[in-house]
């Protein structure tokens, strides 16, 4: 596996404000999913928020000068970015909200560094480290008693917790197929904001077509703030935030910009314990414990 380049100081404080800031997004944006949940069926706001994150990915690449020409092989990519990372993975997390706190969503998702090494392995072929996978399966144990604690607690035997958790972790895998796809020879030279826009532009379609399929034609909610809500996840939590985390990706490369999925998490169960009542246990408290050291300690070793 090929080592990241040291980072300067100058680049060092051109890093931080972006870290920050996509930290700061995405750990709201679980909470704000939630919202969503309700009158409009998740099918349709998925759709509602990426054709908000298109036209600001479009405007982004007016604006950059940056050719909408991708070629086939181009197109091919962000159709399927569209597929796995519109479709697939945002349905999953929006369905597994109505079972689990998003907090717990939240963290779950953190494991996703745990496939795209895997699957950069296999079809980038990128090491991985013994270290690597003694700190994922650290961080999987502690997910596990999370999840465990959620059951204990749950009426019912805890079924809706166990079908959150099997939603969320099939969007994981999903969101891994189309980061991993974004690493390969053929994505990396191609405009990012204009790949990224063609990608939710197939991924709005094919996910309106899915809709009008499976729950009829859209759905709207009067309240504004479903519709703040809608153009808050569009505009700031996937273009804003998709372009700086994939430029970080670019200076410092996917292994330390992964970080903003270690403190993400930490952010949402806070945010999740004030707004959503989740209340804390031993086995709760020991599972989040161990799912953010294994983390801390698998990325260290791919830094390396």
């Amino acid at each position: 596996m090929a080592l990241a380049r040291p980072v300067g100081k100058t680049q060092q404080a051109r890093i931080a404000i972006p870290f920050l800031i996509v930290t700061l997004i995405w750990s709201s944006t679980w909470i704000v999913i939630r919202d969503q949940l309700g009158v409009v069926p998740p099918v349709w706001s998925v759709s509602y928020r990426f054709a908000a994150a298109a036209a600001g990915m479009i405007v982004l690449a007016l604006i950059r000068g940056d050719t909408f020409r991708i070629g086939r092989t181009g197109q091919g990519i962000a159709a399927v970015f569209g597929l796995f990372q519109v479709v697939l993975n945002f349905n999953l997390v929006y369905r597994a909200e109505a079972y689990v706190t998003s907090g717990l969503v939240a963290v779950t998702f953190s494991l996703l560094i745990v496939p795209n090494a895997l699957l950069g392995r296999i079809f980038l072929k990128q090491g991985v480290t013994g270290r690597f996978m003694a700190g994922s399966a650290v961080a999987l144990i502690g997910v596990g008693l999370l999840f465990a604690h959620e059951i204990a607690v749950a009426p019912a035997g805890g079924h809706k917790v166990a079908i959150g958790l099997g939603l969320t972790l099939l969007g994981v895998l999903s969101a891994s197929v189309s980061n991993v796809m974004q690493g390969s020879a053929v994505a990396r030279p191609l405009p990012m904001p204009s790949l990224l826009a063609w990608g939710m532009l197939w991924g709005t379609a094919m996910n309106s077509l899915l809709g009008l399929a499976t729950v009829g034609p859209p759905v709207g909610d009067p309240r504004l703030l479903y519709w703040a809500g809608v153009l808050y996840l569009g505009l700031i939590a996937s273009a804003l935030a998709f372009t700086l985390y994939f430029g970080m990706i670019r200076v410092i490369g996917p292994a330390r910009a992964g970080y903003v999925n270690v403190l993400t998490p930490i952010l949402a169960m806070a945010i999740s314990t004030m707004f959503e009542g989740y209340r804390w246990s031993l086995l709760a408290g020991t599972g989040a414990v161990l799912a953010f050291a294994g983390l801390l300690i698998a990325l260290q070793a791919r830094g390396r």
